[in-house]
């Protein structure tokens, strides 16, 4: 297990974030994947001279007391991606919120990959 993140006098596993992350955005419309998995991943290796991504899907770091969250998503063609990560940023503050209680400085949302639609 990776080491605990330390924020208002508790220890947090990084997993714990990422799963309270990745089930706040999840479900977003134009969200293919939290990271870079299955399809999604087998779509970017077909697709891309790049190989999938290695980096976890979500990164939390405390920065004066407060969570700054990197995540990193797999998204549809079509979906403007500002829009997208606004959307994106909106639900993982309320998720942290709601799940862990403490409050979020900033979300960086990296779109790693792009699915398009079957023709």
């Amino acid at each position: 297990m990776s080491q605990e993140i330390y924020i208002s006098g508790m220890g947090i596993a990084p997993e714990v974030l990422a799963t309270v992350v990745t089930r706040s955005v999840e479900e977003i419309e134009g969200v293919a994947s939290v990271g870079v998995k299955d399809l999604a991943a087998n779509l970017v290796s077909m697709f891309s001279t790049r190989s999938a991504s290695s980096a976890p899907a979500v990164e939390a770091t405390v920065e004066d007391d407060k969570l700054a969250i990197t995540v990193h998503l797999v998204v549809f063609f079509g979906y403007p991606f500002k829009n997208l990560a606004e959307i994106v940023r909106a639900a993982v503050v309320h998720g942290i919120d709601a799940q862990v209680g403490v409050e979020v400085s900033r979300v960086d949302v990296c779109i790693d990959g792009l699915v398009f639609p079957k023709e």
